[in-house]
């Protein structure tokens, strides 16, 4: 699934990097500890988590997930906006928290 799609079937927010949305979604990781998640998210997966700085485009260009979505109403900051414009990394928000957004994205077939 595209980002695109998985954004045609979800209440989301786009705040950033739009031209990423042809990135292909292989699975999703959730968390919030940064060092854990670049341990333990693959390539490609969508990333839901409740940071909004911008150290988490960082850890995303690194580990290379397809999206970030912050869950949980929590706005992103300015300067996360910007480089992940930057970087192409498709940002959105959430008023939902990851448990709500988890059972969304494996409705939407993402597992």
């Amino acid at each position: 699934m595209k980002v695109s799609e998985m954004l045609a079937g979800a209440e989301l927010i786009q705040v950033a990097g739009e031209s990423g949305n042809g990135n292909e979604i292989k699975g999703a990781y959730i968390g919030d500890l940064l060092s854990l998640v670049m341990s333990r998210a693959l390539e490609g997966n969508l990333w839901i988590t409740i940071q909004a700085h911008e150290n988490i485009v960082a850890v995303a260009s690194l580990v290379e997930v397809s999206a970030i979505v912050v869950a949980e109403g929590i706005r992103v900051e300015a300067g996360t906006i910007e480089k992940a414009n930057e970087l192409d990394i498709p940002i959105f928000e959430s008023i939902a928290p990851a448990f709500e957004l988890a059972k969304t994205m494996i409705g939407l077939g993402i597992q």
